[in-house]
């Protein structure tokens, strides 16, 4: 096969598990409902703007699918949309925060269960940016001539980790319970080819990039250790099954007070992207923006206003609202809605934007919109 220098997103698949749950629905699912829960989950959501989620979890909050059930029924859904089977790729990159089991890894498991033929395979691992990790792993190796086509896949079931029986007999204050109230479960995916669909728009991968500041910031979100960062025999490896979970190392933590520090970063790498040209606001179409909550948005908005005071925010796309917060399948979720709805024209360019309060990292995609080869 020839090498080739593009890659082009040709389909787009998502899967959101179950009836949507309004905020009045939460505690049925999660449990939490003693006064001082409750306070700091309607505190959450008021700041955070979700109106409803999805879970993998019936009425009685009990599971209902694994992880890589929800990440093949996103694969099918984006082969399906492009019109071709699981055996005609040749590359499957994941993304996720925790697989349903240690081992083997999450591309490992969603290859078993979504069949096909032989593949290269790919388990990005962290949290919300492991996402564009993947597209980027998959469109290099395009980009190299390696593989005609492939997919990526990013795939979160956060609510096994956030039901009421975690937190009984534990000490837990906001850093444990913030999450709770934000995150939710669903997955997204794209195919990935060396050349455009025929007979329908396409997205250009013009560039992927990617930066950790970790060395500038401490553990901001984080589970399996003891404290803010870890120490030797301070991990859930170190001790009995049992002892981590009573010490509450299974829960999942956020020291909501580098928040404000995040964005700040965040801005920070976008405007770089704008400085050495790799944006050009002037012809930026739209924004897909991965956040947590409208807080953020908020904050970017202001920042951005003051580096660029013509801007027009109907660019910027997000269905946090309606669909929640699904970490690493985030942005892939929402770039499926955009897609499928309509909002992008041949010759439009579209931004992806993914920040990551693990330890503060940031990932961007740059696309462009075009027209089917001409017959």
């Amino acid at each position: 096969m020839a090498t080739t220098a593009t890659a082009y997103l040709t389909g787009f698949g998502r899967y959101l598990p179950g009836a949507p749950v309004d905020n009045d629905g939460i505690v049925a699912r999660l449990g939490g409902d003693d006064p001082v829960t409750e306070r700091i989950r309607r505190r959450v959501l008021e700041s955070n703007g979700i109106r409803q989620r999805h879970y993998a979890l019936d009425e009685q909050g009990e599971p209902t699918e694994l992880n890589e059930e929800l990440a093949v029924k996103a694969l099918r859904a984006a082969l399906d949309d492009r019109g071709i089977g699981a055996e005609d790729l040749r590359m499957l990159a994941t993304a996720t925060t925790m697989g349903d089991v240690l081992v083997p890894g999450f591309a490992s498991m969603v290859h078993g269960r979504l069949g096909g033929g032989p593949l290269q395979l790919l388990s990005a691992s962290g949290v919300c940016a492991s996402s564009l990790a993947a597209l980027d792993a998959v469109v290099s190796k395009i980009r190299l001539g390696d593989h005609p086509r492939g997919a990526v896949v990013a795939s979160e079931v956060a609510s096994r980790s956030l039901r009421q029986r975690r937190y009984d007999g534990i000490r837990a204050g906001m850093d444990a319970h913030f999450l709770r109230w934000m995150l939710s479960d669903g997955a997204g995916a794209v195919v990935v080819e060396f050349q455009p669909h025929p007979d329908r728009p396409s997205l250009r991968v013009d560039w992927v990039r990617q930066v950790s500041l970790a060395h500038e910031h401490d553990v901001c979100m984080r589970a399996g250790m003891t404290g803010a960062e870890p120490v030797v025999g301070g991990t859930w490896q170190d001790l009995s099954i049992d002892d981590a979970a009573s010490a509450g190392m299974f829960l999942l933590r956020q020291d909501v007070s580098m928040l404000d520090d995040l964005a700040e970063a965040g801005i920070r790498q976008f405007e770089q992207l704008v400085d050495i040209g790799l944006v050009d606001v002037r012809h930026l179409d739209h924004v897909v923006c991965h956040y947590s909550t409208n807080v953020f948005r908020d904050v970017a908005f202001e920042a951005l206003r003051r580096r660029i005071p013509t801007l027009d925010t109907e660019r910027w796309f997000s269905n946090l609202e309606t669909r929640g917060n699904t970490g690493s399948a985030s942005i892939f979720i929402a770039l499926e809605e955009a897609w499928r709805t309509g909002r992008f024209a041949p010759g439009e360019t579209v931004l992806l934007a993914v920040p990551e309060s693990g330890r503060f990292s940031f990932a961007f995609a740059h696309l462009t919109v075009v027209a089917p080869p001409a017959l």
